[in-house]
């Protein structure tokens, strides 16, 4: 098989003047990849997660670390443009707020919201992309099927299933086991 060209940002961004506002434009694997913005299903999901991880990991001196913990950041990292639904960076790695528009540091973790539109995307080629980023932490969150899959980088990058928590249960997840979360608000209508 050929090799694929990668579109380059020149390329991208004059496409976006007809690019549809409902979509999300990314470059995986050297192409351009259009997916449908989150539904709110998705969106209220993301938003409790961070809600939840903001409080103890947010504060600099208080809880049980500090994180900066962010939504739908736009990563640019080895030659890819991602879009993650959540991303958090350690605080001895990013103590300060960049005042940037795109992050190149690629983060130590990142959530994705699964969605039946987006499944086999946030499954494939975004944990293939955040693998070679180096991202130690994933979890994949299904607010249809109610599941939290937690994956934490292994030294041959390859991903390791830690777990997979179900329900309205509370649960430990590594990067943030410091903490019980609570899964059933992620679930809500």
């Amino acid at each position: 098989m050929p090799a694929r060209p990668e579109m380059t940002f020149k390329e991208l961004y004059p496409a976006l003047g007809a690019f549809a506002s409902n979509m999300v434009a990314e470059i995986l694997g050297g192409e351009q990849v259009d997916s449908p913005r989150p539904r709110m299903v998705q969106t209220l999901a993301a938003s409790m997660l961070l809600g939840t991880l903001s409080g103890p990991f947010m504060r600099r001196h208080k809880g049980p670390g500090s994180w900066l913990l962010l939504f739908a950041p736009e990563l640019h990292l080895s030659g890819e443009i991602i879009i993650p639904d959540l991303a958090g960076w350690r605080r001895e790695r990013v103590p300060e707020l960049p005042d940037v528009t795109v992050m190149t540091l690629a983060p130590d973790w990142v959530c994705e919201v699964l969605s039946p539109e987006t499944l086999a995307l946030d499954r494939g080629m975004k944990m293939l992309a955040y693998a070679q980023a180096g991202v130690k932490h994933v979890w994949l969150v299904d607010p249809d099927l109610h599941t939290l899959e937690v994956y934490r980088l292994e030294d041959d990058g390859a991903w390791e299933l830690l777990d997979v928590h179900e329900g309205a249960r509370r649960v430990r997840a590594e990067p943030f086991e410091a903490i019980q979360l609570e899964l059933a608000p992620l679930w809500e209508r």
